[in-house]
């Protein structure tokens, strides 16, 4: 049969790189973590790690094997903490993550109340901000994505939307002008990042490929290279709508609108059995895209978000 806790020992490996760093977090000797790996290699009868004096990689075969292996001891960690949590409240770590503009606008100012509400659950969250098509991994119970996933495996819960708009600054305008088309903008200097689909309210659509003079998808550099005056950039309004913001800015095109932001959350089947997960997607679910997004501040709220589903 083979042995859970040699498969254990091999992810953690395979994760840390080396024998000795496994030990030091599973408080195993170094021998241990190597002859748990050598035996699971010989019962699958195949090599699964390459050793070396700097450590250990992953053969193809170690490779696959980990999927399999990471999805397996998901699932019983899993069903193991729903097994408990029916008798108890909610308790356990909960893996996010999530564009560091939400973890930053959103999470971190909400998580206080929710951990003082849930004292039982820990969160552990990871930030990423170089592609926002990022697709999730199998160690992460809640991905949160702002572009319309394509994974198909994983349930989804859907938050309102975030509506955007066209701006530049009031300089960038004295000193250039506005754009009258959508055309009009590849003659300007833009902030962003791939195409921009634009709708004029009704069924019109169309698309524009700036040549960006920065290209980033982080709204909150955009915002402020705009504020420089560097160029024009699509903006959520809840940011762009901040009086101390607003007044410095021009909105451009507003009778064109940019497709908005799509806010969702990925979650794995099994896990919507798991009460912890469900009270803390419930818990954003009450806040996210409200009158209590903390991301509005002073803004006006009316007007910033669409409904879930708008795409």
């Amino acid at each position: 049969m083979l042995d859970l806790n040699d498969v254990r020992v091999f992810t953690v490996v395979a994760r840390k790189g080396t024998f000795s760093a496994a030990g030091r977090e599973l408080r195993l000797p170094t021998s241990t973590i190597a002859r748990a790996t050598t035996r699971l290699e010989k019962h699958l009868e195949v090599l699964l790690l390459r050793r070396s004096p700097k450590g250990v990689s992953l053969t193809d075969a170690g490779t696959e094997f980990l999927v399999s292996c990471n999805q397996a001891l998901r699932t019983i960690r899993i069903g193991s903490e729903t097994l408990q949590e029916r008798r108890v409240n909610p308790r356990g770590l909960i893996r996010v993550c999530s564009p560091i503009v939400l973890a930053n606008g959103l999470l971190v100012q909400i998580l206080p109340d929710f951990l003082h509400k849930f004292p039982e659950i820990r969160i552990a969250i990871e930030t990423y901000t170089d592609d926002f098509e990022r697709e999730p991994r199998d160690d992460v119970d809640v991905f949160f994505k702002i572009v319309p996933p394509r994974d198909s495996v994983r349930r989804m819960r859907k938050f309102p939307s975030t509506l955007r708009g066209l701006f530049a600054s009031r300089e960038y305008v004295q000193r250039v002008g506005k754009p009258d088309r959508p055309g009009e903008l590849l003659a300007h200097a833009c902030i962003g990042a791939e195409t921009w689909q634009l709708t004029n309210g009704s069924s019109q659509v169309t698309e524009v490929a700036p040549t960006f003079r920065v290209t980033t998808c982080d709204p909150v550099v955009m915002c402020d290279l705009v504020l420089r005056g560097l160029g024009i950039a699509i903006l959520p309004l809840y940011m762009a709508r901040q009086p101390a913001i607003f007044r410095r800015l021009v909105p451009l095109l507003p009778q064109w609108h940019p497709r908005p932001a799509i806010i969702s959350a990925l979650y794995f089947g099994p896990a919507a059995l798991a009460p912890k997960i469900k009270v803390f997607l419930d818990f954003v679910g009450e806040i996210l895209g409200t009158d209590r997004d903390p991301r509005v501040r002073d803004a006006p709220f009316e007007g910033l978000f669409g409904k879930p589903d708008e795409a």
